[in-house]
């Protein structure tokens, strides 16, 4: 059995993480379709900029504060789902956030002829918080109102909101040419004002998350042992699904569908710390935005000088991760 890891081990696990992090976005500035040098970036910040080498590192910048905030929130929320679950296989895309979200902005989409831009993210929000209620009060009202029932209601309302959404897209092709460019997943394109938009709902999210934390290694050791232990299962579990709701449908309403992220660093991260939610949550949060950063990275050097979409970068190097996670046994509790 894997011996847990000291106090010391896991400072020094969040303390690398947070050094790899800066080290991602420091990297994000240098590199894209064209090598960007130190004396170059220096001009930009002191003030003496060319103007396209200014609007360049302009672009980068966003697009590394988009990677961190998504990254992370994305990462946070399947600690969290998973954590409430019990099921190392749990993500956010378990209630549907992803699809609710789609769903929104394919409605968004057919009316005002635009699936992106500040204004669009709140409606993907509302989207995507709306089917998490709807599968929570449906799975929770059930005849057993067990974790299971949520998520095969969960199942349920993904796949009607999946014929839904491929419904739109076949028979309107307008509402398929602006979607088509969101529902990849990408950090281009995007504006500091997408980020402030969905960071009140970041800043709940985060909160909530760390708040929970305790209630969250109390609720790994059973429903039944938790309830001894004085803690409110029925309230943790609706807290958390919210917690993890504002946090994956706000990523998502920022950038897109990002595959793999929720799923893969909480196996990763339980590897680095172990299972308590108050090392979890901090590392995952660090480890999530320091890879996002990085798979964009990647995407912008392979493809040269066009770049391949984040959303697809991480899902070509998550699929195997999750595979070797599962063969090393990483998905153990």
């Amino acid at each position: 059995m894997k011996a847990h890891p000291s106090p010391a081990g896991k400072l020094a696990t969040l303390t690398a993480a947070a050094a790899g992090l800066a080290a991602m976005a420091v990297t994000s500035l240098f590199l894209g379709g064209k090598v960007t040098g130190p004396i170059e970036i220096l001009d930009v910040l002191t003030g003496n900029p060319d103007p396209y080498l200014e609007a360049v590192i302009d672009a980068r910048l966003t697009r590394t504060v988009m990677g961190a905030l998504v990254g992370s929130a994305l990462a946070v929320a399947g600690v969290i789902i998973q954590g409430i679950t019990r099921n190392p296989l749990g993500d956010p895309g378990l209630l549907g956030i992803s699809l609710g979200a789609s769903a929104a902005t394919v409605t968004a989409a057919a009316v005002t002829g635009t699936a992106v831009g500040a204004g669009s993210v709140w409606i993907a929000l509302i989207g995507a918080l709306a089917t998490v209620i709807v599968v929570y009060i449906v799975g929770g009202r059930s005849a057993s109102g067990s974790v299971v029932t949520l998520l095969l209601t969960g199942a349920v309302v993904s796949a009607v909101l999946s014929a839904y959404i491929q419904t739109m897209t076949l028979t309107r092709p307008e509402v398929f040419d602006s979607f088509r460019f969101w529902v990849i997943g990408a950090l281009n394109g995007r504006s500091l004002e997408v980020a402030l938009s969905v960071s009140p709902a970041l800043a709940l999210g985060f909160i909530a998350a760390f708040a929970l934390a305790p209630s969250l290694n109390n609720l790994a050791l059973g429903e039944d042992v938790a309830t001894s232990l004085g803690t409110p299962v029925a309230l943790v579990r609706a807290l958390g699904i919210l917690a993890a709701a504002l946090l994956a449908a706000a990523a998502t309403a920022a950038v897109g569908p990002i595959a793999f992220v929720g799923l893969a660093v909480p196996h990763l991260t339980r590897s680095l710390v172990g299972i308590d939610h108050r090392w979890q949550i901090p590392v995952a949060a660090l480890v999530g935005a320091a890879l996002l950063i990085a798979a964009d990275i990647l995407g912008r050097l392979i493809a040269r000088p066009e770049e391949i979409m984040v959303g697809i970068v991480t899902a070509l190097i998550g699929a195997p991760f999750l595979l070797l996670a599962v063969r090393k046994g990483w998905a153990a509790r």
